[in-house]
């Protein structure tokens, strides 16, 4: 299993930037999916998530409003709009596989992160 996030980069409060997230190694339209993220000196924080149908789709409520998650079957990616950002929004985001088709919070597999830094 890979997972593997592009994307991330420095952005200014009020900004936009769209990560990205290949998959590989398993079946990727059985499986639901994940953004976390890890700002510094506090604990992981999934962001938002996708069943895998995309169906059924939560979001943490900072950011509920702001970013989208999506996910595309067909080319094994699951991305993450992020409009709106602001400075708290500033950390490592990973991207997680689910042990199972629906959101259970169980994951199996992280990718190695990419970096979003919002400042002015």
């Amino acid at each position: 299993v890979q997972l593997v996030e592009s994307g991330g980069g420095l952005a200014q409060p009020g900004g936009s930037l769209r990560l990205s997230c290949a998959a590989s190694g398993f079946i990727f339209g059985s499986y639901a999916m994940t953004w976390a993220r890890q700002a510094p000196d506090t604990g992981l924080e999934w962001v938002a998530r996708i069943d895998s149908i995309g169906a059924e789709i939560r979001y943490t409520d900072s950011v509920k409003g702001r970013f989208t998650i999506s996910r595309d079957n067909a080319k094994n990616m699951v991305y993450l709009q992020m409009d709106n950002l602001n400075f708290e929004d500033t950390a490592l985001y990973y991207c997680a596989k689910d042990s199972h088709f629906y959101s259970s919070g169980s994951y199996d597999a992280w990718g190695r992160g990419t970096q979003v830094t919002v400042s002015s």
